[in-house]
């Protein structure tokens, strides 16, 4: 670790300790995919740590820790690890707060991207730890969130690019989300991350190598550094710079004895 992820590593045990000290909940800010893997480390390191993460939604990529102290860790009742973030399903109330966002007026309304809606939200000065997934759906959208940023975003978000827009707080509960997503098929000569990368991003293995050497490569949310790693089935398997896939199944092989797989691509 450098410096910068060793104080993000003794961030998450003091505030383990403090949950024990207080006999309350305490929660991290938005982790992206590398804390996430610092935050697993950290836990490995000290398993009596009692932590549950969440965005917001099943399937976030974004999210908070949960650190639950041995007093109250009974009010966790759901033990099913959620296989996508490697982190188990909690029965707690998260800070979160999802909000809505659509065009005032649909008719004149421009297509806008992930990128427009995350600029205009860093614009107010949000920082990025408050700010969950950014949840595109056809003409409007959802931004997860710090509770405490819900307020700011409603009042002051109402232009992104040229387009007028409104934002309501939604209940987290009601937002269900199924991304976009494509099916792909090909031959590999192994069952390795670096030939599944090549076939889900359309590359070569020797380009795709440094992402992984670069600790740019996450599997569930835990850093993968080797190339030769074996995904399983169902695996999430995201590349900063390059989106993410789902490794779905390997289904036999071809007559020279090459391996059939079949990946779900997110697009």
């Amino acid at each position: 670790m450098n410096k910068e992820e060793e104080l993000l590593a003794k961030r998450f045990q003091e505030l383990s300790r403090l949950a024990e000290l207080k006999c309350m909940t305490t929660f991290s800010d938005f982790l992206n995919l590398n804390e996430q893997n610092i935050l697993h480390q950290t836990l490995q390191k000290f398993p009596w740590i009692h932590c549950k993460a969440s965005g917001g939604y099943e399937g976030a990529e974004r999210q908070i820790a949960a650190f639950v102290p041995d007093a109250l860790s009974y009010l966790i009742e759901d033990k099913t690890e959620d296989k996508n973030s490697g982190f188990d399903l909690p029965s707690l109330s998260y800070p979160i707060s999802c909000i809505r966002t659509e065009p005032l007026n649909r008719k004149f309304a421009e297509p806008l991207s992930h990128r427009d809606i995350l600029g205009a939200l860093m614009h107010l000065g949000i920082e990025r730890s408050k700010m969950g997934d950014i949840a595109v759906c056809e003409d409007q959208f959802y931004v997860f969130c710090h509770e405490s940023m819900a307020s700011l975003i409603c009042s002051e978000l109402t232009r992104i690019r040229h387009t007028s827009v409104r934002c309501t707080i939604s209940e987290t509960d009601d937002f269900i989300y199924t991304p976009k997503t494509k099916e792909i098929t090909g031959t590999v000569a192994s069952v390795r991350l670096d030939a599944l990368m090549a076939v889900a991003f359309q590359s070569s293995r020797s380009s795709l190598l440094s992402l992984i050497s670069d600790g740019k490569v996450f599997i569930n949310g835990k850093l993968i550094t080797t190339n030769a790693y074996t995904p399983k089935d169902g695996d999430l398997i995201s590349a900063r710079g390059e989106g993410k896939f789902r490794f779905i199944t390997a289904s036999g092989q071809t007559k020279k004895g090459r391996c059939l797989v079949k990946i779900e691509k997110y697009i």
